[in-house]
């Protein structure tokens, strides 16, 4: 293991017995330890499981082509998710495997120190709020959350691969992804520039 990523690794974990019985791994975040935009996913689908790395399916070419579009790559950006081992059947963790993997999530937000988080999809948005959210009518919002009393920047986005069973869903992701690129300062004015070049 990487001795620089210690802290983002987790190597062994047997707290929520049904997860450890249906994932072949642990699926940790992947990227630069000191990006600037953490994207925060529920968890690894049969995809990840198997390669080991978060959002590398169908959701995760939608995730890596928008944010060319927004002018973001992804070996800049940090991706993780929820839980950090595949549930049965895709189905979502349930509120005690959330809570078990929470620590690895803080831990990771603390150590990386990002200037935004986007949470991908519902599950993620409601875990770090806190409250009951409606991702579609809230994606492209910005809240402020405290994670271990550090106050944090929450950008809500549709999960990437709500853009593949509804087409009307790919604006509201990008604009999401544009918010965040700008609020982390990602390309200075360009994005900006681009954006007023398209009206």
């Amino acid at each position: 293991m990487d001795e620089e990523l210690e802290g983002l690794e987790v190597t062994a974990c047997e707290r929520c017995p049904k997860l450890v019985d249906s994932r072949s791994q642990i699926v940790n975040g992947t990227g630069p330890e000191d990006a600037d935009i953490l994207f925060v996913g529920e968890g690894p689908g049969a995809n990840e499981d198997e390669q080991g790395e978060p959002f590398v399916g169908r959701s995760g070419s939608v995730l890596d082509d928008t944010l060319l579009v927004v002018g973001l790559e992804r070996e800049d950006v940090r991706i993780t998710n929820c839980v950090r081992c595949r549930p049965p059947e895709n189905r979502d963790p349930t509120k005690t495997e959330l809570e078990n993997c929470r620590g690895y999530l803080e831990a990771e937000i603390e150590r990386l120190d990002p200037d935004v988080l986007v949470t991908l999809g519902k599950v993620p948005s409601e875990h770090l709020l806190g409250r009951s959210v409606g991702i579609t009518s809230e994606a492209g919002s910005v809240e402020e959350i405290r994670v271990n009393g550090s106050p944090r920047r929450v950008v809500l986005s549709v999960h990437p691969a709500a853009t593949l069973y509804d087409r009307s869903q790919e604006e509201t992701f990008k604009e999401a992804l544009e918010t965040a690129a700008d609020l982390a300062g990602a390309d200075g004015n360009s994005s900006t520039q681009r954006r007023l070049d398209g009206f």
